[in-house]
């Protein structure tokens, strides 16, 4: 039987990994050896970082809803304990983009609240 050579695939394997590594500096973008090391822990950074923006933009709604709750005359956590209590269901995303753009909007839904929790 005839010897078979993997050279094709390891050359595919090769650049396929080079590929993903385009960008990086020096032997990092060149050399295979080094190129898998840094690909392997990019793409685990990727996955933790993709994670990490969800905690962020949260954060950044959270901070935005309770800037303007706080220039209506109420803290973020009686704003939105009162839109619990009048079973108002809009998420941090929507309350955040309100409290930018909307504001008269965001008004109306603080004096809902105030009168809830009063």
């Amino acid at each position: 039987m005839a010897r078979v050579k993997g050279g094709l695939n390891a050359k595919k394997r090769h650049n396929r990994t080079l590929k993903l590594a385009k960008g990086y500096r020096g032997a990092r973008s060149k050399q295979y050896r080094v190129a898998k090391q840094s690909v392997m822990r990019a793409l685990t950074s990727s996955y933790a970082g993709r994670k990490e923006r969800k905690r962020q933009f949260r954060r950044l709604w959270i901070a935005r809803i309770n800037a303007a709750s706080r220039l209506n005359g109420l803290s973020y956590s009686q704003f939105m304990h009162g839109l619990k209590l009048a079973n108002i269901d809009l998420n941090r995303k929507v309350l955040a983009d309100m409290a930018v753009s909307d504001v008269e909007g965001f008004a109306k839904l603080v004096d809902v609240a105030k009168s809830k929790i009063a």
